[in-house]
């Protein structure tokens, strides 16, 4: 049975967002040998744009403990792109990352959002599998993304092909 979940809006410059995402950004960096996600060719996600009015950013807490994170980004075309998801190594294989892109979806929908997208790379297989049996299906390569090998769509909360 999976873990409670409690999401709240954040920042992801303060904690405990900042240091989750610190977690993640020294665990890219491994998983892709030195990857830098402020390098120069990488899709941007800095505080501005995980917040509002077009973005988002969630913390989810277990037992008073923060356990996950990821945040909303809105795209030129009136898409939301899901960045910065992010489990706590602790918390994984228990449905923890199923439920933040759950709540992820919600709260994109209520911004009023009606298509997401995500991307993930060729050493994150899990990842993948997970978007995939959310709803995502293959697009193309809407970000630039250089080391991204999946990029997912999804439409929530209506049949509009994009929020206006």
């Amino acid at each position: 049975m999976a873990p409670t979940i409690k999401f709240r809006p954040d920042r992801s410059d303060r904690e405990p967002g900042a240091g989750l995402l610190q977690a993640m950004v020294d665990e890219l960096r491994q998983v892709y040998d030195g990857l830098d996600l402020r390098g120069p060719d990488m899709p941007r996600a800095e505080p501005e744009d995980l917040s509002p009015p077009g973005g988002a950013f969630l913390v989810g807490w277990q037992d008073g403990t923060p356990v996950c994170c990821g945040g909303l980004k809105r795209l030129p075309d009136g898409a939301a792109e899901i960045k910065r998801m992010f489990v706590i190594s602790e918390a994984r294989g228990q449905g923890v990352a199923r439920q933040l892109l759950g709540a992820l979806e919600e709260k994109a929908a209520e911004m009023g959002y009606s298509v997401v997208r995500l991307d993930t790379g060729p050493r994150q297989p899990h990842a993948r599998a997970l978007y995939e049996s959310a709803g995502y299906h293959p697009i193309g390569n809407f970000n630039g993304h250089p080391v991204a090998t999946f990029w997912g769509e999804k439409k929530i909360g209506g049949t509009q092909a994009h929020a206006v």
